[in-house]
C-alpha cells in the first residue's frame, strides 16, 4: 500500500509558488538539492510555507549535520534515526534511515537502527552514544554527570558531547514538527541504498 500522497497536512508550496517567494540564495540551494538528490526533500518544501523559518532550519541543519565535528556524518545520521525511531517519526525515519544505509553501505544496519538499535552489533562507542540519545529523548530530566562520563569513557571529547546533545535536541524538535504537520517523506527514499556494498577483498 503506498503512503499518502500529500507533502504535509497544510498546503505545501508548489514549484511555481517557490519560484515566486524564495530569495535567490534559497532558490540556488533548492536547485542544488534537486541536482544532488534527484528531488527536493519534502521537509524543505514544507518549511518553505514559512520562509524565515526555512532559513533558520537550513542553517541549523547544515551546521549540525555537515559542519566540523568530532562526530562523523554517519554517527550524526545514526543519532537522527534512533531519536526518530523512539519518537515514531515516519518522515525522519525514512529519510535518515536511507542516509544510514547509504553512508554505511549496510542496509541491515539501517533497518536495525530504525526498528531497535539494541539488536545491532555496535562498537562500545556507538552503543554508548545511542544509549545516551535514547535516554535524552525518553527521560531527559534524569540525565546526570554519569551519562556524560559514559561518553568520555568511550572516547568522546567535551565538544563531541555537546554535539551529541545538540543533535539529539534538534531531531526531537524536528520530529515533533514533522509529526504535527503529518509530513510525508519523498517516495524515492524507500528504494534507495537497499543493496549491500561489497567490501573489496584483501590482497594476499
Amino acid at each position: 500500500m503506498p503512503q499518502p500522497k500529500h507533502v504535509m497536512a497544510l498546503p505545501a508550496p508548489t514549484d511555481r509558488a517557490l519560484e515566486r517567494t524564495l530569495e535567490p540564495g534559497m532558490k540556488k540551494y533548492f536547485n542544488i538539492c534537486r541536482e544532488k538528490l534527484g528531488m527536493l526533500p519534502n521537509v524543505l518544501r514544507s518549511y518553505a510555507f514559512r520562509p524565515k523559518k526555512l532559513n533558520n532550519f537550513v542553517n541549523t541543519y547544515n551546521e549540525l549535520m555537515l559542519g566540523d565535528s568530532g562526530l562523523t556524518k554517519l554517527e550524526r545520521e545514526m543519532i537522527a534515526v534512533v531519536v526518530s525511531s523512539t519518537n515514531h517519526c515516519y518522515y525522519c525515519l525514512v529519510a535518515h534511515g536511507q542516509a544510514v544505509r547509504e553512508m554505511s553501505g549496510d542496509p541491515e544496519l539501517g533497518e536495525m537502527l530504525a526498528f531497535n538499535y539494541r539488536v545491532a552489533e555496535l562498537t562500545p562507542r556507538h552503543r554508548t552514544m545511542l544509549d545516551f540519545a535514547y535516554k535524552l529523548t525518553t527521560v531527559p530530566a534524569t540525565m546526570t554527570g554519569a551519562d556524560r562520563e559514559s561518553l568520555r569513557e568511550v572516547g568522546f571529547s567535551n565538544e563531541d558531547i555537546f554535539d551529541i546533545a545538540d543533535t539529539v535536541g534538534f531531531y526531537n524538535m524536528s520530529n515533533r514538527v514533522a509529526i504535527a504537520l503529518d509530513m510525508m517523506p519523498n517516495p524515492e527514499y524507500h528504494a534507495r541504498s537497499r543493496t549491500a556494498v561489497e567490501k573489496p577483498k584483501k590482497k594476499k
